[in-house]
């Protein structure tokens, strides 16, 4: 079963919903730059290159990605924009007023990572003879790949953030602590295992998609 299925909404409203999305990220951008917030114009402008991510992939290199999941990736960049803007005259975003924000855009965030790696993954190991992972591996492989992910992410985060600090100005990306570091890599590990248990069910067409173009392009 496709994810478009199993979402229960029709593959036309998921792609409305998506392009609904994509031109709401245009108007954050546009918040942005009336606000002169530097973190809401990065953030959301990272956010608009990665929703045209799938309509590359099918232009370019002949990739279509079912609506669901095109809907995914929309959603989890759109959520982390809409995090950094908040409500119109509000003095902090939703990342800062709302605690669940920040645990849910990682989950999100980094079960597209999960999938990624997966799709990615499978696709080499079907193409190529010399590469074979067993299933039971790639249940541990989608695990450390998500986490090392995670981990660069956060130093990432604490560099940008101590960076902003030192020269005096609004920090792109902000770091909370320790704890907070912590709950981080624990939801980057849930949206892991959620790919890692159901990636085989929804990403299968991906994988033999990605692994035929690579077939094509070797010979």
């Amino acid at each position: 079963m496709k994810l478009r299925d199993r979402i229960g909404v029709s593959a036309s409203a998921q792609r409305r919903l998506t392009r609904l999305m994509q031109l709401s990220l245009i108007g954050m951008l546009f918040i942005g730059i009336e606000r002169g917030s530097t973190g809401i114009i990065v953030n959301t402008g990272i956010g608009l290159l990665v929703a045209q991510l799938p309509a590359v992939l099918e232009r370019d290199y002949e990739i279509p990605l079912d609506a669901g999941l095109t809907l995914w990736i929309t959603g989890a960049v759109w959520l982390h924009a809409l995090g950094t803007v908040g409500l119109p005259g509000a003095e902090a975003n939703f990342y800062a007023t709302i605690w669940w924000w920040d645990h849910l855009t990682h989950a999100l965030s980094s079960s597209i990572v999960a999938a990624a790696g997966y799709t990615t993954v499978r696709s080499l190991d079907q193409h190529s003879d010399g590469i074979h992972i067993p299933p039971r591996f790639m249940f541990v492989f989608i695990l450390l790949f998500v986490l090392a992910f995670g981990v660069l992410w956060e130093v990432i985060e604490f560099g940008v953030s101590t960076a902003a600090a030192s020269v005096g100005s609004a920090p792109v990306l902000t770091q909370y602590g320790l704890g907070d570091t912590m709950l981080d890599l624990v939801f980057d590990t849930i949206g892991a295992v959620v790919v890692a248990v159901w990636g085989t069910a929804y990403l299968t067409d991906v994988v033999g998609i990605l692994s035929e173009t690579l077939d094509t392009r070797s010979t």
